[in-house]
């Protein structure tokens, strides 16, 4: 785990430290009560048995009531503590990762470098498992801290069975938790790595194929796709097979140890059979504790595995505290003669061969990227002093296949502004010409659009992004091949529709196209040179 991981994890969990910190006392009484119970219980138990083998008087002189109610009140301490433990640690852990899950995907969306980039599939693999894997140590934490406990009150119990049966538990319980921790470092982080990599793998490829689907269908691949993907199955299986029969021997060592702590006890106390059974069936819930925290070793290495994979995502850089204040009054493109100085409100039209860099340069000025092939300036700043997340709020980009979430045209409307009316969405989707094929759809405005707007064609998609840029409210409006897949007609009317918007709000314009149709929209001309 690297410093940025841990520093967010220290972060997103102090918000929980009072809920954890109850859990953590709440395991310590429950394992407490746990072993006093059972060496109390065993006590009673021979006690009252003795008891009744020494005749009518031992019977009216022994007090039953004292310990039977300690039995009762142990067994109640123990029930409320286990449940306050298991209450208030899942109340940490899911608020805890619900934050850590919004941070990571803060940095996956504000990732502008295209080495950080991550398919579908890699992404919901690293916020789902990997994040997941993360509440058993969350969940897990009071564990140790109940074992700690257990082991004390174990060996407190121990005392009366003399010297030699508690230094004896003492050793068998400490070489048990080393001996089962060197196991579980060498042979189990390797196996949950592959555990970890494998159903990432799984998901990535069930993902991908799945957004394939139609092609896959249309060209007869189901069968094979299949049979791919249940050889990647049958690896998982493999690998969780692997890690069981591992755990399983952690199992059952746990077991041994339990068993050589009683037979201990009983062989070398110098106590009375009472106090000596009180000592054996208290080591056995000591070890039963401690078992707890051996069996965990297996999930720690699923764990270490997870934080292998989110330290990665956690080195990316996360948005600036303060980023610099840009207001967007002029834009510089070029330091050649071709150079062009945009002020608020221009409209300028970018041209040229497909390659020369003008979907990279709208992506420069949207934020999208950190480096450019070309020199920008915004509001005299060089593009090195720009943070991406303050250019995003002067440039509403609509770029050539504008990304859907699996939700409604408002829900992708939405994410422009959220908040918005259906009134300023319908305005919207009438400027963009959307608005009547919106009208004929069964839930309109609720209609659901699928993955990445799947159920809609291309040209839809295209002007639902538009709509979207236009919602924005931005001073700049991006725009690239903003009439892609319309008939002339409806380019025309498009185009007309963006200028007068573009005339009544003032909003400035840069715009990328290939069609001569749409070239009216500016102004100004920049053509990047091959």
């Amino acid at each position: 785990m690297n410093r940025e991981l841990a520093a967010l994890l220290a972060d997103v969990s102090q918000p929980q430290r009072r809920a954890s910190g109850v859990a953590l006392w709440c395991a310590a009484a429950a394992a407490m009560a746990g072993i006093s119970l059972l060496g109390l219980a065993g006590w009673f138990i021979t006690a009252a048995a003795l008891a009744g083998a020494a005749g009518i008087a031992a019977i009216q002189a022994f007090n039953y009531l004292i310990p039977g109610a300690a039995i009762r009140l142990l067994a109640i301490v123990r029930t409320v503590t286990r449940y306050g433990e298991r209450l208030y640690g899942h109340k940490a852990a899911l608020f805890a990762l619900a934050a850590l899950r919004a941070r990571l995907f803060g940095r996956l969306i504000n990732a502008p470098s295209p080495e950080h980039t991550r398919s579908a599939g890699e992404a919901g693999a690293l916020l789902q498992q990997d994040v997941d894997a993360l509440e058993d140590r969350f969940v897990r934490a009071p564990a140790y801290f109940a074992g700690m406990f257990g082991a004390a009150t174990a060996l407190a119990l121990a005392v009366p069975a003399g010297p030699r049966a508690f230094l004896a538990l003492f050793v068998i319980m400490a070489a048990g938790v080393l001996a089962a921790r060197s196991f579980a470092r060498r042979v189990l982080p390797r196996r949950a790595l592959d555990i970890q990599e494998q159903i990432a793998r799984l998901k990535q490829e069930f993902v991908e194929y799945a957004a394939a689907s139609p092609e896959i269908a249309a060209y007869g691949f189901a069968p094979s796709i299949e049979a791919l993907l249940a050889r990647q199955a049958a690896r998982l299986d493999d690998a969780r097979v692997g890690f069981a029969r591992n755990e399983a021997l952690l199992g059952a060592g746990v077991t041994a140890l339990g068993g050589l702590a009683i037979a201990t006890m009983i062989a070398l106390s110098r106590a009375s059979l009472p106090l000596t059974l009180l000592a054996a069936l208290a080591a056995a819930g000591a070890l039963e504790a401690l078992g707890a925290t051996i069996r965990s070793l297996g999930r720690d290495a699923v764990v270490a595995a997870g934080l292998e994979r989110l330290a990665q995502l956690a080195a990316i850089p996360g948005p600036t505290a303060a980023p610099v204040a840009l207001i967007g009054e002029s834009i510089a493109l070029g330091d050649d003669p071709r150079s062009v100085m945009l002020a608020k409100g221009d409209r300028l039209a970018i041209t040229g061969r497909s390659g020369a860099g003008k979907t990279s340069l709208l992506e420069c000025l949207a934020g999208w990227r950190t480096t450019c092939g070309h020199s920008l300036l915004i509001d005299q700043r060089p593009l090195a002093e720009c943070p991406p997340e303050a250019r995003r709020r002067l440039f509403a980009l609509s770029p050539q296949d504008g990304g859907m979430i699996a939700g409604t045209i408002a829900d992708n409307l939405r994410l422009a502004r959220p908040g918005l009316e259906d009134e300023a969405l319908w305005h919207a989707l009438g400027i963009a010409c959307l608005a009547d094929d919106v009208r004929v759809m069964p839930e309109r405005l609720l209609t659901w659009i699928g993955d990445g707007g799947a159920r809609l064609s291309g040209g839809q998609r295209k002007r639902l992004s538009l709509a979207r840029a236009l919602l924005a409210g931005r001073p700049w409006l991006l725009l690239d091949e903003p009439s892609e897949g319309l008939d002339p007609a409806t380019e025309a009317v498009l185009c007309g529709n963006l200028d007068s918007w573009l005339r009544d709000t003032g909003t400035g314009l840069v715009l990328v196209t290939h069609r001569s149709a749409m070239l009216p929209l500016a102004h100004r001309f920049l053509e990047l040179p091959d």
